[in-house]
Protein backbone atom coordinates (compact mmCIF):
# COMPACT_ATOMS: atom_id res chain seq x y z
CA UNK A 1 0.00 0.00 0.00
CA UNK A 2 1.33 3.45 -0.99
CA UNK A 3 2.11 5.52 1.84
CA UNK A 4 -0.20 9.31 2.10
CA UNK A 5 1.41 12.48 1.92
CA UNK A 6 2.53 13.70 4.92
CA UNK A 7 0.60 16.12 6.75
CA UNK A 8 1.65 19.76 5.75
CA UNK A 9 3.18 18.82 2.50
CA UNK A 10 0.84 20.92 0.20
CA UNK A 11 1.78 23.83 2.48
CA UNK A 12 5.72 22.99 1.73
CA UNK A 13 4.70 22.21 -1.71
CA UNK A 14 3.28 25.60 -1.91
CA UNK A 15 6.06 27.78 -0.01
CA UNK A 16 8.40 25.89 -2.56
CA UNK A 17 6.92 26.91 -5.29
CA UNK A 18 6.11 30.49 -4.35
CA UNK A 19 9.82 30.61 -3.71
CA UNK A 20 11.13 29.26 -6.99
CA UNK A 21 8.62 31.98 -8.59
CA UNK A 22 10.54 34.54 -6.50
CA UNK A 23 13.87 33.55 -8.06
CA UNK A 24 12.80 32.67 -11.26
CA UNK A 25 11.07 36.18 -11.77
CA UNK A 26 13.93 38.10 -10.40
CA UNK A 27 17.04 35.68 -11.96
CA UNK A 28 15.07 33.87 -14.66
CA UNK A 29 14.67 30.42 -14.98
CA UNK A 30 18.11 29.62 -16.80
CA UNK A 31 19.75 32.40 -13.85
CA UNK A 32 18.51 29.85 -11.05
CA UNK A 33 19.57 26.52 -9.82
CA UNK A 34 18.37 23.52 -7.86
CA UNK A 35 20.71 24.58 -5.19
CA UNK A 36 19.48 27.87 -5.11
CA UNK A 37 15.98 27.53 -5.00
CA UNK A 38 16.54 24.75 -1.74
CA UNK A 39 18.65 27.31 -0.09
CA UNK A 40 15.47 30.23 -0.82
CA UNK A 41 13.08 27.33 0.80
CA UNK A 42 15.89 26.38 3.73
CA UNK A 43 15.54 22.51 2.66
CA UNK A 44 17.68 20.30 1.44
CA UNK A 45 18.34 19.30 -2.30
CA UNK A 46 16.83 15.77 -1.65
CA UNK A 47 13.70 17.12 0.42
CA UNK A 48 13.46 19.69 -2.79
CA UNK A 49 13.37 16.28 -5.35
CA UNK A 50 11.00 14.97 -2.95
CA UNK A 51 8.60 17.57 -4.21
CA UNK A 52 9.65 17.86 -8.02
CA UNK A 53 11.85 15.73 -10.17
CA UNK A 54 13.62 18.27 -11.68
CA UNK A 55 13.76 22.20 -12.35
CA UNK A 56 11.75 21.90 -15.25
CA UNK A 57 9.07 20.43 -13.34
CA UNK A 58 9.19 22.74 -10.88
CA UNK A 59 8.89 25.52 -14.30
CA UNK A 60 5.51 23.68 -15.06
CA UNK A 61 4.07 23.37 -11.57
CA UNK A 62 4.30 26.79 -11.12
CA UNK A 63 3.04 28.51 -14.82
CA UNK A 64 -0.01 25.37 -14.37
CA UNK A 65 -0.78 26.41 -10.59
CA UNK A 66 -0.94 30.03 -11.36
CA UNK A 67 -3.32 29.33 -14.97
CA UNK A 68 -5.47 26.84 -12.86
CA UNK A 69 -6.21 29.51 -10.25
CA UNK A 70 -7.07 32.03 -13.18
CA UNK A 71 -9.70 29.44 -14.12
CA UNK A 72 -10.75 29.11 -11.04
CA UNK A 73 -11.02 32.97 -10.92
CA UNK A 74 -13.50 32.38 -14.27
CA UNK A 75 -15.71 29.83 -12.27
CA UNK A 76 -15.88 31.97 -9.33
CA UNK A 77 -17.28 35.20 -11.34
CA UNK A 78 -19.65 33.25 -13.06
CA UNK A 79 -20.88 31.38 -9.61
CA UNK A 80 -22.32 34.87 -9.20
CA UNK A 81 -24.49 35.17 -12.40
CA UNK A 82 -24.38 39.16 -12.72
CA UNK A 83 -25.60 40.65 -15.71
CA UNK A 84 -23.21 41.68 -18.61
CA UNK A 85 -21.30 44.41 -18.00
CA UNK A 86 -21.49 43.63 -14.11
CA UNK A 87 -19.91 40.27 -15.01
CA UNK A 88 -16.99 42.05 -17.52
CA UNK A 89 -16.13 44.33 -14.67
CA UNK A 90 -16.28 41.52 -11.96
CA UNK A 91 -13.64 39.33 -13.96
CA UNK A 92 -11.37 42.74 -15.19
CA UNK A 93 -10.82 43.31 -11.15
CA UNK A 94 -10.80 39.54 -10.04
CA UNK A 95 -7.51 39.10 -12.71
CA UNK A 96 -6.05 42.47 -11.99
CA UNK A 97 -5.93 42.23 -8.92
CA UNK A 98 -4.42 38.24 -9.39
CA UNK A 99 -1.82 39.28 -10.85
CA UNK A 100 -0.93 41.84 -8.14
CA UNK A 101 -0.92 39.01 -5.37
CA UNK A 102 1.26 36.66 -8.21
CA UNK A 103 3.62 39.38 -10.31
CA UNK A 104 6.11 36.83 -10.12
CA UNK A 105 4.09 33.55 -11.23
CA UNK A 106 3.10 36.33 -13.98
CA UNK A 107 6.45 37.18 -14.95
CA UNK A 108 7.30 33.85 -14.92
CA UNK A 109 4.56 32.24 -16.97
CA UNK A 110 5.20 34.91 -18.91
CA UNK A 111 8.84 34.79 -20.13
CA UNK A 112 9.89 31.17 -18.68
CA UNK A 113 6.74 29.01 -20.43
CA UNK A 114 9.10 28.83 -23.63
CA UNK A 115 11.25 26.40 -21.27
CA UNK A 116 8.76 23.86 -20.98
CA UNK A 117 8.15 20.45 -23.37
CA UNK A 118 5.51 21.48 -26.10
CA UNK A 119 3.66 18.90 -24.09
CA UNK A 120 3.25 21.24 -20.86
CA UNK A 121 3.03 24.30 -23.33
CA UNK A 122 -0.19 22.63 -25.15
CA UNK A 123 -1.34 21.85 -21.58
CA UNK A 124 -1.40 25.04 -20.21
CA UNK A 125 -2.36 26.85 -23.58
CA UNK A 126 -5.63 24.62 -23.48
CA UNK A 127 -6.35 26.29 -19.70
CA UNK A 128 -5.43 29.93 -21.26
CA UNK A 129 -7.40 28.97 -24.01
CA UNK A 130 -10.55 28.43 -21.98
CA UNK A 131 -10.15 31.68 -20.07
CA UNK A 132 -10.17 34.14 -22.81
CA UNK A 133 -12.51 32.42 -23.94
CA UNK A 134 -14.96 33.01 -20.96
CA UNK A 135 -13.75 36.43 -21.45
CA UNK A 136 -14.58 37.12 -25.25
CA UNK A 137 -18.17 35.42 -24.26
CA UNK A 138 -18.43 38.31 -21.20
CA UNK A 139 -17.54 40.81 -24.10
CA UNK A 140 -19.90 39.50 -26.33
CA UNK A 141 -23.02 39.04 -23.89
CA UNK A 142 -22.09 43.50 -23.39
CA UNK A 143 -21.89 43.76 -27.46
CA UNK A 144 -23.32 40.69 -29.00
CA UNK A 145 -23.31 42.55 -31.84
CA UNK A 146 -19.56 41.70 -32.11
CA UNK A 147 -19.80 38.55 -31.74
CA UNK A 148 -21.61 38.48 -35.70
CA UNK A 149 -18.82 40.45 -36.68
CA UNK A 150 -16.18 37.99 -34.93
CA UNK A 151 -14.64 40.89 -33.45
CA UNK A 152 -15.32 39.78 -29.46
CA UNK A 153 -12.12 37.95 -29.37
CA UNK A 154 -10.02 40.20 -30.43
CA UNK A 155 -11.36 43.11 -28.35
CA UNK A 156 -10.52 40.25 -25.36
CA UNK A 157 -6.81 39.89 -26.58
CA UNK A 158 -6.62 43.79 -26.42
CA UNK A 159 -8.01 43.51 -22.67
CA UNK A 160 -5.73 41.17 -22.37
CA UNK A 161 -2.85 43.37 -23.82
CA UNK A 162 -3.61 45.75 -20.87
CA UNK A 163 -3.48 43.82 -17.85
CA UNK A 164 -1.46 41.35 -18.59
CA UNK A 165 2.00 43.46 -19.03
CA UNK A 166 0.85 45.78 -15.99
CA UNK A 167 3.42 44.06 -13.77
CA UNK A 168 6.51 45.51 -16.04
CA UNK A 169 5.63 49.11 -15.18
CA UNK A 170 3.11 49.40 -11.91
CA UNK A 171 5.64 48.89 -8.64
CA UNK A 172 4.14 47.52 -5.45
CA UNK A 173 5.28 50.81 -3.48
CA UNK A 174 3.95 52.91 -6.12
CA UNK A 175 1.15 55.45 -5.71
CA UNK A 176 -1.21 53.28 -7.40
CA UNK A 177 -1.54 49.71 -6.40
CA UNK A 178 -3.43 47.08 -8.26
CA UNK A 179 -6.91 47.77 -6.22
CA UNK A 180 -6.46 50.85 -7.83
CA UNK A 181 -5.79 49.75 -11.01
CA UNK A 182 -8.67 47.16 -11.98
CA UNK A 183 -11.75 49.60 -12.13
CA UNK A 184 -9.24 52.44 -14.06
CA UNK A 185 -8.91 49.03 -16.32
CA UNK A 186 -12.77 48.42 -16.69
CA UNK A 187 -13.43 52.05 -16.87
CA UNK A 188 -10.83 52.04 -20.24
CA UNK A 189 -12.21 49.30 -21.75
CA UNK A 190 -15.85 50.01 -21.46
CA UNK A 191 -15.13 53.67 -22.46
CA UNK A 192 -13.58 52.26 -25.83
CA UNK A 193 -15.74 49.19 -26.12
CA UNK A 194 -19.07 51.49 -26.55
CA UNK A 195 -17.02 53.18 -29.47
CA UNK A 196 -16.14 50.16 -31.28
CA UNK A 197 -17.92 49.54 -34.55
CA UNK A 198 -17.59 46.85 -37.46
CA UNK A 199 -15.22 47.71 -40.15
CA UNK A 200 -17.04 48.38 -43.43
CA UNK A 201 -15.72 46.01 -45.92
CA UNK A 202 -13.26 47.69 -48.64
CA UNK A 203 -14.85 48.44 -52.06
CA UNK A 204 -14.60 46.17 -54.64
CA UNK A 205 -12.21 47.21 -57.23
CA UNK A 206 -13.23 46.34 -61.33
Amino acid sequence: MARGRAPGFENQREEILDAAARLFAHKGYAGTSMNAVAEACEVSKPTLYHYVKDKQELLAQICETHVLGLAELVKDVQALQLAGEPHLRALIARFVQSYGQAQNQHRVLTEDVKFLSEEDQQRLLKVEREVVNAFAEAVAAVRPELKQEKLHKPLTMLLFGMINWTFTWLKPDGDLSYEDMAPMVADLFFGGLGAVSAPTASPVKD
